[in-house]
């Protein structure tokens, strides 16, 4: 590393989710808040939940401070055309559109509708579409936006595809199964009041995917004295039983999930790669013995 480089460590530590957010709530206390768009496709609504679980900052900060979620499939109290209306509305603004899933494309969409409009079907593929056109910007939120993912397993029958495979623009993503809430709101914060964070060449942000797991793994001391885990359970680096960590970037080992008090390798449990862009089917198997 030279003299003009900056280690991915310190860019980690001073750009948390929470600062990002204290800090940009001053600067939009008297402008109009940005809107924005949350839109479920081809998925398990995993990333909503993960996001309604986000603590320090919560989603009532993000609401309250920085933007204002117009259309959200699970959170709205509209329902019906009404609904889908306002998602129309919102595109004759400046958003942000979030998209949780991945895009099913077989029979142009028909696989998965989002809305029925003046008695015509809408597909996600065509909402997508239409939103991500005039988006100020588009980000792919878990890992089946940003690459597919588990949506896009084989056999794939919904042949569903990333968001970056149906838009011709520039999307960030935030892989992840699910993604973590801090990496989502943080995001949202840094493109709210700096605009576009610094990416890698795969289109993530590095203030939280700038380094593996495997380089701030707490059994990292192990596998430097080459010290391994023979089954779960046992100390030593957990590699030889199938962990991902070493080819997977995320913050996991420092931010950890649920409240910050655990991760998976923290309960004996290797990692599986989530946030890789090819899992699942790149991942398998994910437990070796």
């Amino acid at each position: 590393m030279t003299s003009k480089e900056r280690c991915p460590l310190t860019e980690v530590k001073k750009h948390t989710a929470r600062r990002l957010v204290n800090d940009v709530a001053g600067m939009v206390e008297d402008t109009k808040k940005v809107n924005a768009i949350w839109l479920e496709v081809t998925g398990c609504s995993g990333n909503i939940i993960s996001l309604l679980n986000s603590e320090n900052p919560g989603l009532y900060d993000i609401l309250t401070d920085m933007v204002n979620f117009t259309y959200n499939n699970t959170l709205m109290g509209s329902e019906g055309e009404f609904a889908f209306e306002k998602f129309l509305e919102t595109l004759d603004t400046e958003f942000i559109l979030l998209v949780d899933g991945a895009v099913s494309t077989k029979e142009k969409g028909r696989y998965n509708i989002v809305a029925n409009y003046n008695g015509k079907n809408i597909t996600a593929l065509e909402a997508i579409q239409l939103a991500g056109g005039k988006a100020k910007y588009v980000v792919a939120v878990g890992t089946c936006a940003s690459h597919g993912g588990i949506s896009a397993a084989k056999p794939n029958p919904s042949e569903s595809k990333s968001v970056q495979e149906v838009l011709s623009r520039q999307v960030i993503k935030l892989p992840g199964c699910p993604c973590h809430p801090d990496w989502v709101v943080g995001t949202i914060a840094h493109l709210v009041g700096y605009g576009m964070p610094q990416l890698d060449d795969e289109g993530r942000p590095l203030l939280f995917y700038g380094v593996t797991i495997h380089d701030t793994c707490t059994r990292r001391g192990f596998f430097d004295k080459g010290i391994f885990a023979q089954k779960f359970g046992e100390e030593g680096c957990m590699l030889k039983l199938g962990c991902r960590g070493p080819v997977t970037k995320t913050d996991c080992p420092r931010r950890k999930w649920n409240g910050y008090v655990n991760w998976p390798i923290g309960d004996n449990t290797n990692c599986i790669g989530c946030a890789q862009s090819k899992f699942p089917d790149g991942m398998e198997p994910f437990v070796k013995y």
